[in-house]
This record gives C-alpha cells, structure tokens and sequence, in this order.
C-alpha cells in the first residue's frame, strides 16, 4: 500500500501510541462508546486510526476527521487505563495534526478564526460580544424566542440557543490589574487567573473565588497582562495559538513572587499545567513552563490543602457534586470539592452516580456537537434527579452552564452552583 504524506509536526508521537495495548478497559470510561457501542468512537479505536495516519498506512480521510471530532477530550479513558496512556495528549495531537493537514471548508475556517484568532484572545470583543448577549436577555427577547419555540424548526439552532449563558454585567474586565488584600494576617501572596468567557459570564464566580481567597488570608492579584489561557484552542487543534497564549501568561505572572497560581476552571487548569508539554521544544520558555507549572493550582487543590477559614454560617442545603472532567481526570483533583463541602454547617452531602462521567459540556463540544452532547446531558440529568439534591454543585463554568440548561430541560429546576460559591455564601452567613 502506498503512503500518504503528510506533514506530521504536530502528529501524535509513536511512542505514545505505543502505550495503548488495546486491552479494553478504557471503553465503559468512554461516553462516546457507551452511547453508540462503535469501536472506532472509543480510546481503543481512535489510537488504532491514529496509528495508521501517523504511519501512512492510511489517509486522513473525512471519516478519521469525524471520529477524532465526536471524541470529548473526557480524559475518562485516563483514568481507566491500566497503560498510564495519555490520551488527552494523543487527541490534542491528533487534531493539530488534522488542522495541518486537511483544510476546513472557507465558513468553517473563518468561523474557528474568529473564535479563537480574535473573539477569545481580545478583551473588547468579548464585552461587545457580552453587551449584546445582555440586551438580548433584558430586553426579554431571550424569553420570547423560548417560549415560542420559533426556533425549533431551525433544530441544531434552538439546541445552542438554549445553552447560550448568561450575561454577568457588571463584567470582570474592571478588576483585572487589581491587587485585594487578605482578610486579617497575610498568609499567601496569589495569583488569580479570571479566564475569558468567564469575565462576562461568570462575573460572579470570579468575584467569590477572590472574596473566598481574601477570607483564607491571601492576598490576590489579578495580573493585567494576563490573557486566555490557550485550553480551547489544544482542544481544536489549533496549539500554536495555545503556545503564543501560553508564552503570553508566563511572562505576565510567574516573575510576580506568588506563592500559588489560581485558576478557578478546570478545563483550563487542566491546560494551564500542562504548559510543559505545549512549550516542551521551546528553548527560551521550557524551563519557566515548568517552574510555572510547580506554582499552578486549581482552587479547590489549594482551598484543600491549607487550613480553611472555619467561619461560616449555615446552608442547610442538599447538594450533590458533579466532577468536572478535566479537574478529575486531568489534574486528578477529588478530594478538595468534597472536603471543602463538608466543612460547610448543614450542608446536606449526596454523593452522584457517574460523577465523573462527562456531561456533555466539553468545551465548544456541546456547539458543534450538539446531538450527543444533548444526549448525555439528559442521561447525567437522571442521575442528578435521582439524588433528590435541590442543587448542583461543579468546579468548571462550562459544566455549569450545561448543567443549568439540564436542570430546565429535564430536571427539577435545580440551583447551579460553584464549589467556591457554596463556601462564598457560607462566609457570609457566619454571624459573630
């Protein structure tokens, strides 16, 4: 057979692929594989096309596009491997290596160049773009188009309509550069990395995670030079923008003398400590990669690990806790979300079937991936519904918008929440 070449940059390296024995237990980990039993959309399966597109034995072929594309990067199949594969790894590389390789049709490209070249990457366009999400949702024709249901006819529309997040004015922009200090002795000097999307979006969250941080004695700064921190970018493919974010953040904060790196995300902390792997060829930023990465951590791995402020009043709330599958999986952080809610007074604790099997969010996944991502959505929903939790608690925005659209297509109406917002309304409870 001939083989067909390619320019293999960025291409999954052979001796990761050879990690995989193709035991098999990583297909129960997949949701992918659990949803339509199709061995080429497993981790199994997808190394094995990986291995004859990187070997020329094939060619990249629309299909391979397809079955690399449905993947959601879970990192699930991580965790089940008995090999130590690193599958996230090998899906990212594979998706650079089809960027490289096999042109997107013209409205695609341009579509992924605004999102990622601009949109993510410049602040000014993420408040037009959240201005105009806002008066969409104020003037009340965000109500509208739902309960008419003008959109159904539209199909893949009315789905991405309905997770369309909320606009959080005022939005974050304002605070990035600033420095709070810590509530009573100083005990730690941090840095908070505010996100993206986030800084329109989840607005709120950011301002707990700072107040929650203040209440633990850290002193935060929000570095202004900061920037995205590259982690939808790896998921697509497209890491040479990743690198030059990457570049970008390290140069704005590891020189800073913190004693910790804080993201409140963990789809992006997940990326932000792999910034060794992305840059690991780059001789000017190998070394402060991996000094930047000993500093990364995700704020529940850092709540978890100090001596918590225990001054919180009572939330006599049922919760159940949803693992975020790149803070599970990726930066292998459990314990710190559970510990952190049992130290909340009458807070009701309800352990979740499947925690950490993959909502449906996925990044962008649950965009251009809509028809699965509604599915397993619905399917963690029934898991949800089961516990009887009035709120659903999560450490990634985007498993909480997901989850939010869950809770009002086919749950109970459930609260929303974040980790760190469970413990910022325990604060203040606590009454002297």
């Amino acid at each position: 057979m001939a083989a067909f070449k390619l320019n293999n940059s960025e291409a999954p390296l052979q001796k990761d692929l050879d990690k995989c024995v193709h035991c098999g237990l990583c297909l129960n980990a997949c949701p992918t594989y659990r949803e339509l039993g199709v061995e080429m959309d497993s981790p199994r399966g997808r190394i094995y096309q990986m291995v004859q597109i990187t070997t020329g034995q094939a060619e990249m072929s629309q299909t391979y596009v397809d079955h690399m594309d449905l993947c959601l990067a879970c990192r699930g199949c991580e965790t089940a491997c008995p090999s130590g594969v690193q599958y996230g790894k090998l899906i990212e590389a594979a998706r650079a290596h089809i960027e490289d390789n096999r042109p997107r049709p013209l409205p695609i490209r341009l579509f992924r160049w605004f999102i990622f070249g601009q949109l993510l990457q410049t602040r000014w366009m993420l408040g037009l773009a959240g201005t105009g999400l806002f008066l969409y949702q104020a003037s009340g024709l965000q109500k509208f188009v739902r309960s008419s249901g003008i959109l159904k006819p539209f199909g893949k529309l009315a789905e991405i309509e309905s997770l369309s997040p909320n606009a959080e004015v005022p939005f974050f922009f304002s605070q990035i550069g600033k420095t709070f200090p810590a509530e009573g002795t100083r005990k730690y000097k941090v840095a908070f990395l505010a996100g993206c999307i986030q800084n329109v979006t989840f607005s709120r969250l950011n301002e707990a995670t700072v107040r929650v941080l203040q209440k633990n004695g850290c002193e935060v700064h929000i570095p202004g030079a900061q920037g995205c921190c590259g982690a939808l970018h790896v998921h697509s493919g497209r890491k040479e923008d990743a690198r030059k974010l990457a570049r970008n953040n390290i140069d704005a904060i590891l020189d800073g003398g913190f004693d910790a790196i804080i993201s409140n995300t963990g789809g992006c902390g997940s990326t932000l400590k792999e910034y060794h792997e992305l840059l690991e060829t780059d001789e000017k930023y190998h070394d402060r990669a991996h000094e930047w990465v000993k500093k990364m951590r995700d704020v529940n791995e850092f709540l978890g690990s100090i001596e918590l402020n225990p001054n919180m009043g009572p939330m006599p709330i049922t919760v159940t806790y949803q693992d975020s599958c790149h803070l599970a999986h990726g930066q292998k952080v459990r314990v710190g979300p559970r510990k952190l809610l049992a130290a909340v007074p009458q807070l009701n604790f309800k352990e979740l079937p499947m925690s950490d099997l993959c909502c449906g969010s996925a990044g962008i996944y649950n965009v251009v991936q809509s028809e699965m991502a509604s599915q397993l959505l619905k399917n963690k929903m029934g898991y949800v519904n089961g516990t009887g939790a009035d709120v659903i608690v999560a450490s990634n925005p985007g498993c909480m918008l997901q989850l939010d659209a869950g809770a009002r297509l086919h749950g109970k109406n459930q609260r929303v929440m974040h980790v760190v917002q469970v413990l910022d309304e325990a604060y203040a409870n606590f009454k002297s």
